[in-house]
């Protein structure tokens, strides 16, 4: 029988030695969650150390990330490729135990954790993939959707306020699989938190739907065990396990403190745990019959190939599902879809229509959505504005007795509505698309992008394909004022390494816009989208080939009656703006003054460039004068001679007043034209 105080004492050493080692780091929390980590790891946990990305696995997030000593002990201990080198490596350049998980670094590691509260939030969004593919997949006599999502979590987590929105939208969807259980040590780095947190946890969650287990002694091992295997009796509501624990249990000097949390506990006092833990191996030393106990290789082997059989059964009986779901899992889109891409594409080019860009990403997702089942829609209570709804994508529904409604069709709801919860929104989205199975996309306003912008980033860090749809672009909405009109926000957003940022300017920018985005497997893209009307711009063969590279020659000189001359200055435009440009590129050819419109739909991709596209589309020698209705400060890097924007708050009156208001005529981006022309004489 396996001595689970030994067990829980070797994750205390390891956590103690690595932090040591490193001279940085967090003991205190693995130390007080070692004895909740040997419950559920060694008891419940269903997982594969030899094939961490195993589809039916359970997935556990560490949302307290800061305590990652605790998960890369447990990595180590069960299995998995995680050598000791590594855990002596902690938080050291290019090893594999940073200072907070890290998904894609770390093998076993489902997601980045550290900004406190996006774990557990993430874990709504990895059990609502569960549901749904459950619904969506499952048959009479085949369950091959079957699987818990545990998160550990602390006082910090539950003090952001991203865990209420978590919180509340997975007591509402029933969420039943999802088991978090509550390190409740009462510590935080500024000292003991009654000072500033005195929520009624267990309460709180009961308000939300949960159900909740008080009370349990976090450092007797059969009680949590117990506790756990209760939560997973839930039929209809998610379980808050609330256990009480000491930080930096076993320490005699620093359990129980704050002194405990965040630094290392120093070479004497790690000798006077050792010594009160009864722990009499030497640093990063653990006896051979531990590593027994906590091996899960071949019970994880077993527990995989059980589940092989039954997908190689239910591949028998229904060999189309059996392929979708393999597909989908693995992140491939279908066969068909560049050819889908292109007909939608070649549709909107060729329909024309003047329409807000809001409304071409309708166009384009009825066909997308129609085409790919695994595209998962949603807003936060903006649908009707956002418009991410289509035909295929009612909204998702659970009745009384927590199962998801189906269709007449028999077809799963795949429109979510997140309410007013935008950075829960993009939290939970983030937690789909790193559970698989769906690529994620959901709306809201541009502006609210600062609300959620912290799991927009986490987003782009981690590599996930998840689409934000942000409309109302601009000042551009008048009457709403300046609380809603968006400034600096593209700017902003271009800003994040790794984020696509798309502002198309028609129904075919648009299009590829959404072409583009759900084309790239490791990279997150937001969507900013117009609300005003937008004219559908004309394009060339080249152009429509070329706007997938984020910019492109939209009109040169001889489209305005100026055949045989070169352009003498190059004026750059994205979304609503590109009809400026074009109407002043008209106006100066009326005297005789040749200019090359780009439309730049995404300077992020056109970055990406090489440079003899670049330099074929922005000619070296020409002036260059930008226009977008936002900060000037970005457009600067492609040595503009002159920028058309706003480095102002808007203001509330009609767009038309508006756009007169700030400079966003033709003839304002005209003069500015004329105006760099004589200062590049």
């Amino acid at each position: 029988m396996a001595n689970t105080q030994m067990m829980a004492n070797a994750i205390r050493a390891l956590a103690m030695d690595a932090v040591q080692q490193a001279n940085s780091g967090h003991p205190g929390a693995p130390m007080g969650m070692a004895d909740m980590a040997v419950a559920l790891w060694s008891r419940h946990l269903q997982h594969n150390p030899v094939n961490p990305h195993w589809a039916n696995r359970d997935r556990f997030i560490l949302s307290n990330g800061h305590g990652s000593m605790l998960i890369y002990a447990l990595l180590h201990l069960t299995g998995y490729e995680l050598p000791l080198q590594e855990l002596k490596n902690f938080r050291q350049l290019h090893s594999k135990t940073a200072g907070h998980p890290e998904v894609g670094v770390t093998p076993g590691v489902e997601t980045t954790t550290g900004p406190l509260g996006q774990g557990i939030t993430n874990a709504v969004g990895f059990a609502l993939a569960e549901k749904l593919l459950a619904a969506e997949f499952n048959q009479d006599k085949h369950t091959i959707v079957d699987h818990h999502t545990f998160v550990f979590l602390g006082d910090g987590c539950l003090m952001e306020g991203i865990s209420h929105e978590a919180a509340s939208l997975a007591g509402a969807w029933k969420l039943n699989k999802l088991i978090a259980l509550y390190d409740d040590n009462g510590i935080s780095i500024d000292g003991k938190v009654t000072p500033w947190f005195i929520d009624n946890t267990p309460e709180r969650f009961e308000a939300y739907g949960w159900n909740v287990i008080r009370a349990v002694d976090g450092h007797n091992v059969d009680a949590v065990d117990a506790a756990i295997a209760e939560a997973k009796k839930s039929a209809t509501k998610p379980t808050l396990i609330c256990c009480k624990t000491s930080i930096g249990k076993g320490s005699p000097n620093r359990q129980d403190t704050a002194k405990a949390h965040g630094e290392p506990l120093g070479a004497e006092e790690i000798a006077l745990t050792r010594a009160a833990l009864g722990w009499t191996y030497g640093p990063f030393e653990i006896p051979a019959d531990v590593y027994t106990d906590w091996d899960a290789k071949d019970q994880g082997a077993k527990a995989e190939a059980a589940w092989d059989k039954k997908f190689a059964a239910y591949a028998k009986d229904y060999p189309e599902l059996a392929a979708a779901f393999t597909r989908r899992m693995a992140g491939n889109l279908p066969d068909n879809f560049v050819e889908v891409a292109a007909q939608i594409a070649s549709d909107a080019h060729d329909a024309g229509a003047t329409v807000a860009s809001r409304k071409a990403s309708q166009l384009a997702l009825e066909g997308l959505t129609a085409a790919l089942p695994e595209l998962l829609g949603g807003s936060a209570d903006l649908t009707g504005s956002n418009l991410t709804n289509t035909k295929s994508t009612p909204a998702f529904r659970v009745d009384d007795n927590g199962a998801v409604v189906k269709t007449e069709e028999g077809k799963i709801g795949r429109h979510i509505n997140y309410g007013v919860r935008e950075f829960g929104m993009a939290a939970i989205l983030n937690g789909v698309a790193l559970h698989g199975g769906y690529i994620p996309y959901a709306g809201t306003f541009l502006t609210f992008s600062d609300y959620s912008r912290n799991a927009i980033r986490m987003a782009a860090l981690m590599k996930q394909r998840v689409i934000h749809v942000f409309t109302h672009d601009s000042i551009g909405l008048g009457e709403d004022g300046p609380t809603h009109q968006s400034i600096e926000h593209a700017a902003s957003l271009r800003l994040i390494p790794g984020l696509d940022v798309w502002r198309p300017a028609d129904t075919t920018e648009t299009a590829m816009a959404w072409a583009v985005a759900i084309s790239q497997k490791n990279r997150p893209t937001a969507m900013l989208l117009s609300r005003q009307n937008l004219a559908y711009a004309p394009k060339s063969e080249d152009a429509l080939d070329n706007i997938a590279c984020g910019g492109y020659v939209l009109s040169e000189p001889k489209d305005v009656g100026l055949k045989g001359k070169k352009a003498q200055a190059v004026i750059i435009a994205t979304g609503s703006e590109v009809q400026l440009a074009l109407a002043a590129q008209k106006q100066l050819a009326e005297k005789k003054i040749a200019v090359r419109v780009v439309s730049m739909p995404s300077t992020t991709t056109f970055d990406r460039q090489d440079m003899a596209y670049k330099q074929s589309v922005l000619p070296a020698g020409l002036p260059r004068i930008a226009v977008e209705m936002g900060v000037t400060d970005f457009w600067w890097k492609y040595g503009c001679a002159a920028v058309v924007g706003i480095d102002s708050y808007g203001e509330s009156a009609p767009a038309p007043v508006l756009f007169k208001h700030f400079g966003f005529t033709a003839e304002n981006v005209a003069d500015t034209v004329r105006e760099a022309l004589r200062r590049n004489k």
